[in-house]
């Protein structure tokens, strides 16, 4: 398994598992009978954002130490294939973007704007990987 491949599987299941872990602290705050729009959210939501990242470097630096064979090259077919998962993952930020637009406008809680930002955002670097793994199984033709 190449060192992007093996890259873009660590960012979609930490992506998601780091999300997770972010739903379940939220919906265990609404278990006691509070309302989920007056729920605690924003610590634990950049408690996660945060966590993402910095696991994100970690793991980088931790899987390039342990397979160091083409860590630090990329080339042509790889840099494509960072671009095309790029563009497919993004596609879902658009779509979470007008949604929390659209939110905004008929003045929902700032809860549900904020969790469909971060969701889109989660479902992008998943699906994002999701196409690059694909592109590094199944081959990978340029239109």
């Amino acid at each position: 398994m190449a060192f992007e491949e093996r890259w873009a599987w660590v960012q979609g299941v930490l992506a998601l598992g780091v999300y997770a872990v972010y739903a379940v602290v939220v919906l265990a705050r609404a278990g006691d009978g509070v309302p989920l729009v007056e729920v605690s959210y924003v610590p634990v939501l950049l408690g996660a954002v945060g966590i993402s990242i910095a696991a994100g470097i970690v793991l980088h630096i931790v899987i390039a130490a342990i397979w160091p064979e083409g860590a630090n090259r990329k080339d042509q077919r790889d840099r494509e294939i960072d671009r095309f998962g790029e563009y497919v993952g993004q596609s879902l930020v658009v779509v979470g973007g007008v949604a929390a637009l659209a939110m905004a406008l008929a003045e929902w809680a700032h809860f549900w704007i904020a969790n469909a930002v971060y969701l889109a955002l989660v479902l992008s670097a998943a699906l994002g990987s999701a196409a690059r793994i694909v592109a590094h199984r199944r081959g990978f033709h340029p239109w």
